[in-house]
């Protein structure tokens, strides 16, 4: 390995060889070039709306086993499809085909996905303007459309 410069003259190659080493580190690389932006489906913001296109079920990652109930839908601002899991026990009921939803990020570590759904980045918080959460404790019907 290369010894770091060093004397009265050795700024610029210290500059230079300080930019060179940023460029290794991955976040650095992300920061700068936008990736994690240009990669979002919801483009940067913390929720989106979307409508519902099918009723899914993905299969838990190992050592797991379990089907976890997912809706697959397409986001009004762009028009990308993705894929959102439906928290809650039973809460896939209260959805239907065509219904209007909003996601959320489900907060895995650096944007990747949570726990043991392969792929899955979203969840789903409310059904037609009404919250899911209040849905499942039967504080308020589901609205009709």
């Amino acid at each position: 390995m290369a010894k770091k410069s060093r004397g009265l003259n050795a700024g610029k190659k210290l500059k230079k060889r300080r930019s060179v080493s940023k460029w290794q580190s991955p976040w650095y690389k992300r920061r700068i070039l936008n990736l994690k932006r240009k990669a979002d489906p919801l483009e940067g913001s913390s929720q989106a709306k979307a409508i519902v296109l099918e009723k899914v079920q993905l299969e838990a990652k190992q050592p797991n086993s379990a089907l976890r109930k997912c809706v697959r839908c397409q986001l009004l601002k762009n028009g990308k499809r993705v894929t959102a899991f439906v928290p809650g026990n039973e809460a896939i009921k209260f959805i239907e085909e065509h219904d209007e939803i909003i996601l959320e990020c489900i907060g895995g570590a650096k944007g990747r996905s949570k726990g043991d759904i392969p792929g899955v980045k979203w969840h789903i918080i409310k059904v037609n303007d009404q919250s899911l959460d209040g849905l499942l404790k039967k504080k308020i019907e589901k609205g009709r459309r």
